[in-house]
């Protein structure tokens, strides 16, 4: 469906233009199109508030419905007996139901076949006593290393620079 109709598409929105340009003149076009937007947007806030009070009464109605049959089944109304067929069903599948279950006891054939198992057993290997934890060893601590003489360092450019020795803790 197009903007004005069925059956209107761009061909004839521009016959419709240049007509309109013709009859009314450039000078009032302009004037002609924003009356007939306001129109149109009246036109169009008129159906979307007809349409929602429309929505609007088909929900009211709708849950009047369900008020009604909500208020007959707490009153009891509109209920029927299902008859003694039903009845019975019931109590026979309640019976069915509180009966204590006993499975029926299998019985072992009293010879086994003749023929040779599928597999043969398989046998279980000796189980080896755990290896005992080794004792962890614990490093031995090293010996700091002697700092150098402050003289046999040089520095880039040749000359002996005095360094402060630091004491480092181990």
């Amino acid at each position: 469906m197009g903007g004005l109709g069925p059956g209107i598409g761009g061909g004839e929105y521009l016959v419709i233009a240049v007509v309109a340009l013709l009859v009314v003149g450039p000078e009032r076009l302009p004037l002609l199109l924003r009356k007939l937007g306001n129109w149109v947007a009246k036109a169009r806030g008129m159906a979307n508030e007809f349409r929602s009070s429309f929505d609007e009464m088909a929900r009211q109605s709708e849950l009047d419905e369900l008020r009604k049959e909500v208020e007959a089944l707490r009153t009891g109304q509109g209920m029927h007996a299902l008859g003694a067929d039903a009845d019975a069903a019931f109590r026979e599948i309640r019976d069915d139901l509180n009966k204590p279950v006993n499975p029926p006891m299998l019985s072992a054939p009293d010879e086994w076949p003749d023929s040779p198992p599928v597999m043969a057993p398989l046998e279980t290997p000796v189980a080896a006593a755990p290896p005992k934890a080794k004792p962890r060893a614990t490093p031995a601590r090293k010996a700091p290393a002697k700092a150098k003489p402050a003289a046999s360092i040089k520095a880039a450019s040749g000359k002996a620079t005095p360094v402060r020795a630091r004491k480092v803790d181990l």
